[in-house]
């Protein structure tokens, strides 16, 4: 069966085309000469004592059982060890369906008499008989199995049995299982790739949080951390990895005679199921020793070769060596493999010795010479080494305190990166990355807090949904202002002593609070206004943030929740009130760390005087996960401050300045007005991170055709390139003569598409000579390579400049058969910049569903959103014609809101041109 398209005879096709053009017209009117280019987003990135072999035995703690992956298992029953056998039935070239099958044993030690041994099981099928062997002591005992029964609802398996298990005894459960080997990258999985031009397959593994359920039964929990023998029976030509080195490999025969190898695994140390791993491949690998632990970086074959994983093999070295001197807490296995998969659904995974990721997080092509990539690359591969401590070695106890795992882990993936990447700016890149825009986030009503309760999640969220913004990124900003007002030397120490005392084992945020209060009480250097818990479980169990609002004639701050006061259905009362370390200078001077423990207080600290010179900077550095709203006093003061110098402000503080007002006046705090009263400075601003949030305020990619409907348009052309041309041509200067020498400008290699893309689109005649120049190039040697930090801006207005010559050279190269998916997105996303209608719908029906997508993003007034309403129902399945429905109803609510907005702008314009 063919690709659905749409079909278009000659005279239909001249009608469509008449219609389409009428479309058109309005769009092309505004887009004519300048276009438009879609913008990427960033690289995000996108975002771990009791002996290791002698558990405790100690129940974990158990809720009443919910449904599903919610369910808690009865704490009758501990797990100390697993004998897990796992055979993938797959051989190279096999055509499908595949299936898995496998034995464990578990060794359990009973807590309470029962007659049933319950533990987790999805989707399996069982194989031969279950048995219970024991007690232990008892030499040949056995416990007769009534039956087993699988309940699919509550994912779980029980051996019902006709006798007791005994309480202080240990027996093993022996269970034989099978499986179906999905294309899903869920549980274990198998997937399909070209390597040396060849199709291959391999299998691979995604547990976290509950699908170790779906591989083998196990007590899918976790804080039921045991140890693991495992061997995996898989054919000859693969290797075999798991998260132990392997001890042994022979060979068997199946029952047809076939052989088969078989790879033994080193016992584990003692961890939880979700972090067990197995790879069966035909892949190489590059390999290293640092300090004893073995690296190796699997990958395809040719990109091995081609040394594409070499910068993530140098990286990952000193990164565990840089973890391991600042916690004092050494790594506690033998070897770590990295393993780069051609698809994989989870970006990356911290499996305890064989991590997993998309190759995409691992590899880096020697020919590039830019650091975004490697930064992006360094700070994945440093979340996942984290994760060895904080989640591996110590684990939450139960996944609503997820944030202890992965907000740690996404606040100590900045500090690794930088230790191999030093030219990146830790303060810069972490508060645009990680605070600002879990900031936007986190205001909504019905965001969840950091942390719940278990009751909580297991009646209104799904485990997966916890894998969220707010859990990494809230979880980083929170640790950051912890660590800032602790200062970072009594918060490694608080966290040296928390790994030390729960390693192989769990815990919870109060542990964590308990060993920080430790640390506290035993110094005198840093006092707080409340204990540790009292002020964490502020930020943590409260859902959103602050705002705080300072009245610098009277020294009053006040604070209350940060929401949008433009919501006219709100109901919601909020009374939250969070315990706040203000970090604050007073011109330009940094003054001691306030608190703010209740609504409002007056700080005599903070009166001002008369003079236009005396002004006041609250969070300085982003020290505080919160926003400010200050009086026209001082937000007076600060715009001359800014226009005189800049400098005066540390960038991270003017981000968040500019930042803030911005957030203030989209939520009704202040009016517009005020926030641009804070841009005039801008033609001395040099900061690319500063300017690419501002730009993205002032002109977000999705108003680009609507200011050009208004007449803000021509005043705000005028306002920003006043303010544009020096650091334009600062960046146009490089581009024209030495691009290479923004190697190590990181902010230029993820932000200098935005400014390009503003000035080309604001008419700038110097960039869009520059597009002409470079995209002429191209077409004369198609092997050029147009600057990738400003691809997409050279490649819209080359085409939108240009006549069909431009616009056919486009379509030429966006089916040519070794385009890739960003190539192509980037010329169909060019070829919509075309200044002549006809060009658009020349093509027929290959390209009229990619034009329609284009479309949408040009048409933006009632009467185009009629027309192509009336348009998408002609041409359309029924489907697609419910789905722009709606998003066209969303854009016609958007054009009311915005008009009001884009008056008042254009009224402010008029009279600030000439400052």
């Amino acid at each position: 069966m063919g690709a659905r398209g749409l079909y278009v005879g000659r005279r239909a096709a001249a009608l469509l085309a008449a219609l389409l053009l009428a479309l058109l017209a309005a769009l092309l009117a505004l887009a004519a000469l300048y276009g438009r280019c879609r913008q990427e987003e960033p690289p995000s990135p996108r975002p771990p004592r009791p002996s290791p072999t002698a558990p405790r035995l100690t129940a974990p703690p158990g809720p009443a059982p919910a449904a599903a992956s919610d369910r808690r298992l009865p704490r009758n029953l501990l797990p100390l060890h697993y004998d897990l056998e796992l055979w993938p039935q797959v051989r190279p070239g096999q055509a499908g369906p595949f299936a898995f099958s496998g034995q464990v044993n578990i060794t359990v030690h009973c807590l309470q008499d029962t007659d049933a041994a319950v533990l987790h099981s999805s989707g399996l099928r069982s194989h031969g008989a279950g048995v219970v062997r024991g007690p232990l002591s008892e030499k040949g005992a056995v416990v007769e199995v009534a039956g087993l029964r699988m309940d699919a609802a509550s994912e779980v398996a029980v051996l019902e049995l006709r006798g007791r298990l005994l309480a202080g005894r240990r027996y093993v459960l022996q269970l034989g299982f099978q499986g179906r080997l999905e294309e899903d990258l869920d549980g274990l999985f198998l997937t399909r790739y070209t390597d040396q031009g060849l199709s291959s397959m391999l299998i691979a593994s995604q547990l976290e949080p509950t699908y170790a359920r779906t591989v083998y039964p196990c007590f899918d929990e976790p804080a039921m951390k045991a140890t693991f023998n495992i061997r995996i029976v898989h054919d000859p030509s693969y290797v075999a990895l798991s998260n132990m080195p392997a001890i042994d490999i022979s060979e068997m025969k199946d029952e047809n005679g076939s052989l088969w190898t078989v790879t033994k695994f080193n016992t584990s140390l003692k961890m939880s199921t979700y972090l067990t791993a197995f790879v069966v491949c035909d892949f190489d690998y590059v390999t290293r020793t640092e300090r004893g632990n073995e690296i190796r970086i699997w990958a395809r074959k040719e990109a091995v070769k081609s040394g594409y994983v070499d910068y993530a093999l140098n990286v990952t070295g000193p990164i565990f060596s840089f973890l391991e001197d600042l916690l004092n807490v050494s790594y506690p296995l033998p070897k770590t493999d990295l393993v780069a998969l051609p698809d994989f659904g989870a970006g990356a995974m911290e499996n305890w010795g064989l991590m997993t990721f998309h190759e995409s997080s691992l590899m880096y092509r020697p020919s590039d010479k830019f650091t975004s990539r490697k930064a992006m690359i360094a700070i994945i591969v440093s979340h996942e080494l984290g994760h060895q401590w904080f989640g591996n070695l110590v684990t939450m106890n139960w996944w609503n305190d997820l944030w202890l795992n992965e907000g740690l882990a996404s606040y100590f993936e900045y500090l690794g990166a930088i230790i191999v990447e030093p030219t990146l700016s830790l303060d810069k890149i972490f508060y645009d990355h990680v605070v600002q825009p879990v900031l936007r986030e986190d205001n909504e009503r019905g965001v969840r807090s950091l942390s719940q309760t278990e009751e909580k999640i297991k009646g209104s969220f799904s485990l997966i949904s916890l894998f969220d913004s707010i859990t990494y990124s809230k979880g980083a900003s929170i640790t950051w202002m912890l660590s800032g007002f602790l200062t970072e030397k009594l918060f490694i120490r608080a966290l040296t002593s928390y790994l030390k005392e729960f390693s192989f084992s769990n815990a919870n945020q109060d542990d964590l609070w308990i060993h920080i209060q430790m640390v506290v009480d035993a110094q005198n250097e840093v006092q707080l206004p409340a204990s540790v818990k009292q002020i964490m479980d502020s930020w943590t169990c409260q859902n959103g943030f602050p705002v705080l609002t300072l009245n610098l004639t009277t020294g009053t701050i006040s604070q209350e929740q940060f929401l949008n006061k433009k919501n006219e259905n709100r109901t919601d009362s909020y009374n939250n009130t969070w315990i706040i370390p203000i970090s604050w200078m007073r011109n330009g001077s940094s003054q001691p760390l306030m608190w703010l423990d209740k609504s409002s207080k007056v700080f005599p600290e903070m009166q001002v005087s008369e003079s236009e010179y005396d002004w006041v900077l609250l969070n300085v550095n982003l020290n505080g996960y919160y926003r400010v709203n200050y009086d026209q006093l001082n937000l007076k003061r600060l715009a001359c401050l800014l226009e005189n110098d800049p400098k005066a402000i540390p960038a991270v503080s003017r981000f968040q300045l500019i930042d803030d007002v911005f957030a203030l006046t989209q939520f009704g705090y202040i009016q517009i007005e005020t926030a641009l009263e804070l841009t005039k400075y801008l033609a001395r601003e040099d900061e690319l991170f500063i300017w690419n949030m501002v730009l993205s305020n002032l002109v977000p990619e999705n108003l680009e055709s609507t200011l050009k409907n208004y007449e803000v348009y021509p005043l705000l052309k005028k306002y920003l390139l006043k303010r544009m041309l020096p650091i334009y041509h600062y960046y146009a200067g490089f581009i024209r003569e030495n691009v290479d020498a923004l190697e190590d400008d990181y902010f230029a290699q993820v932000y200098l598409e935005k400014l390009f893309a503003t000035a080309c689109w604001l008419g700038l005649q110097d960039c869009l000579n520059l597009s002409s120049e470079l995209y002429a190039k191209w077409m004369d040697n198609p092997e050029y390579k147009i600057p990738f930090l400003i691809r997409r801006t050279v490649c819209c207005y080359g085409v939108a400049v240009g006549s069909d010559k431009e616009w056919n050279f486009a379509w030429e190269m966006y089916n040519r058969t070794d385009s890739t998916k960003e190539d192509k997105d980037i010329l169909l996303s060019a070829m919509s910049c075309a200044k002549e209608s006809w060009l658009l719908y020349r093509y027929g029906k290959e390209l009229l569903h990619d034009v329609l997508k284009v479309m949408g993003r040009f048409v933006n007034t009632d009467v185009q959103i009629q027309e192509l309403q009336a348009f998408y129902n002609a041409t359309l399945e029924e489907d697609e014609r419910m789905a722009t429905t709606v998003l066209l109803e969303l854009t016609k609510i958007e054009n009311m809101e915005r008009r009001e907005l884009l008056i008042e702008v254009a009224k402010w314009l008029q009279k600030n041109l000439d400052d």
